[in-house]
Protein backbone atom coordinates (compact mmCIF):
# COMPACT_ATOMS: atom_id res chain seq x y z
CA UNK A 1 0.00 0.00 0.00
CA UNK A 2 1.07 3.23 -1.11
CA UNK A 3 0.57 6.80 1.14
CA UNK A 4 0.74 9.98 0.94
CA UNK A 5 2.66 11.42 3.75
CA UNK A 6 3.05 15.04 5.32
CA UNK A 7 6.12 15.24 7.27
CA UNK A 8 8.17 17.99 9.53
CA UNK A 9 11.69 18.25 7.41
CA UNK A 10 13.58 18.68 10.21
CA UNK A 11 11.69 16.58 13.21
CA UNK A 12 10.25 13.76 10.86
CA UNK A 13 6.81 14.07 12.71
CA UNK A 14 3.54 12.71 10.53
CA UNK A 15 1.47 15.33 9.84
CA UNK A 16 -0.95 13.81 7.76
CA UNK A 17 -1.68 11.05 5.51
CA UNK A 18 -3.80 9.46 2.86
CA UNK A 19 -3.97 6.49 1.10
CA UNK A 20 -2.64 6.41 -2.32
CA UNK A 21 -2.34 4.55 -5.69
CA UNK A 22 0.26 4.39 -8.87
CA UNK A 23 -2.05 6.91 -11.25
CA UNK A 24 -4.00 9.01 -7.52
CA UNK A 25 -4.20 12.66 -8.56
CA UNK A 26 -2.37 15.00 -5.98
CA UNK A 27 -4.30 18.65 -5.87
CA UNK A 28 -2.16 21.09 -4.25
CA UNK A 29 -3.50 24.63 -4.21
CA UNK A 30 -2.24 27.66 -2.79
CA UNK A 31 -2.00 31.90 -2.81
CA UNK A 32 0.63 33.11 -4.79
CA UNK A 33 2.93 35.29 -2.20
CA UNK A 34 3.18 38.31 -3.64
CA UNK A 35 0.57 38.54 -6.61
CA UNK A 36 -1.97 37.28 -3.77
CA UNK A 37 -4.18 35.25 -6.73
CA UNK A 38 -5.07 30.96 -6.41
CA UNK A 39 -2.51 28.78 -7.57
CA UNK A 40 -3.46 25.35 -8.67
CA UNK A 41 -0.92 22.28 -9.19
CA UNK A 42 -2.16 18.92 -10.40
CA UNK A 43 0.48 16.30 -10.01
CA UNK A 44 0.00 12.47 -10.66
CA UNK A 45 1.70 9.50 -8.63
CA UNK A 46 4.04 7.46 -10.86
CA UNK A 47 5.75 3.74 -11.09
CA UNK A 48 8.68 4.96 -8.73
CA UNK A 49 6.65 7.06 -6.59
CA UNK A 50 7.60 10.28 -8.43
CA UNK A 51 4.96 13.17 -7.82
CA UNK A 52 4.80 14.38 -11.84
CA UNK A 53 3.75 17.92 -12.39
CA UNK A 54 0.87 17.62 -15.48
CA UNK A 55 -0.66 20.97 -14.86
CA UNK A 56 -1.40 24.53 -13.33
CA UNK A 57 -3.32 26.83 -13.46
CA UNK A 58 -3.96 30.34 -12.36
CA UNK A 59 -6.30 33.61 -12.95
CA UNK A 60 -3.41 35.99 -14.42
CA UNK A 61 0.59 36.62 -14.89
CA UNK A 62 2.37 38.37 -12.56
CA UNK A 63 6.41 38.05 -10.78
CA UNK A 64 7.57 34.88 -10.67
CA UNK A 65 4.95 33.05 -12.94
CA UNK A 66 6.34 31.32 -15.58
CA UNK A 67 5.47 32.60 -19.44
CA UNK A 68 4.96 29.29 -20.52
CA UNK A 69 5.74 25.76 -19.35
CA UNK A 70 4.97 22.18 -20.55
CA UNK A 71 3.30 21.63 -24.15
CA UNK A 72 -0.23 23.16 -23.73
CA UNK A 73 -1.01 26.96 -22.76
CA UNK A 74 -5.13 27.73 -22.75
CA UNK A 75 -7.49 30.35 -21.56
CA UNK A 76 -10.67 28.65 -20.19
CA UNK A 77 -13.31 30.23 -17.45
CA UNK A 78 -11.16 32.72 -16.57
CA UNK A 79 -8.14 30.51 -15.87
CA UNK A 80 -4.57 29.68 -17.92
CA UNK A 81 -3.51 26.27 -18.38
CA UNK A 82 -0.34 25.35 -18.76
CA UNK A 83 -0.37 21.34 -19.32
CA UNK A 84 1.96 18.31 -20.40
CA UNK A 85 4.63 19.57 -18.17
CA UNK A 86 5.57 16.16 -16.85
CA UNK A 87 7.77 17.57 -14.32
CA UNK A 88 8.56 14.78 -11.65
CA UNK A 89 9.46 15.86 -8.12
CA UNK A 90 10.70 13.08 -5.30
CA UNK A 91 8.83 15.32 -3.12
CA UNK A 92 7.73 18.52 -2.37
CA UNK A 93 8.70 20.78 0.09
CA UNK A 94 7.58 24.23 1.82
CA UNK A 95 7.44 26.45 4.69
CA UNK A 96 3.69 26.07 5.69
CA UNK A 97 1.36 29.32 5.92
CA UNK A 98 -2.06 29.02 7.54
CA UNK A 99 -3.36 31.47 4.59
CA UNK A 100 -0.89 30.39 1.61
CA UNK A 101 -1.72 26.69 0.98
CA UNK A 102 -5.54 26.74 0.82
CA UNK A 103 -5.73 22.70 -0.16
CA UNK A 104 -3.94 19.39 -0.81
CA UNK A 105 -6.01 16.66 -2.14
CA UNK A 106 -5.46 13.19 -3.56
CA UNK A 107 -7.99 12.00 -5.84
CA UNK A 108 -10.38 14.11 -5.23
CA UNK A 109 -10.37 13.65 -1.32
CA UNK A 110 -9.36 16.27 1.05
CA UNK A 111 -6.47 15.81 3.24
CA UNK A 112 -5.62 19.00 5.06
CA UNK A 113 -4.68 23.00 4.75
CA UNK A 114 -2.24 25.15 5.95
CA UNK A 115 -4.23 26.04 8.34
CA UNK A 116 -4.49 22.46 9.81
CA UNK A 117 -0.46 22.18 10.27
CA UNK A 118 1.95 23.97 12.14
CA UNK A 119 3.18 27.56 10.73
CA UNK A 120 6.45 28.51 9.45
CA UNK A 121 7.44 25.13 9.33
CA UNK A 122 9.85 23.35 6.96
CA UNK A 123 7.31 20.47 5.48
CA UNK A 124 7.35 17.65 3.30
CA UNK A 125 5.34 15.93 0.92
CA UNK A 126 6.14 12.47 -0.19
CA UNK A 127 4.23 9.06 -1.67
CA UNK A 128 6.14 6.30 0.07
CA UNK A 129 5.35 2.28 1.02
CA UNK A 130 3.32 1.49 4.23
CA UNK A 131 4.65 0.66 7.18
Amino acid sequence: MLYLRIYDWKTGELYAEAPAEVGSTLFFGWIHSLEKIPWNEYYRVDENFALVLDTITFPAFGAGIPENKGGICRVENGLIYMSEIDQAFKELVWLNSHTAVQEISLDGRYVTKGGELPPHVRLRLVIEKGR
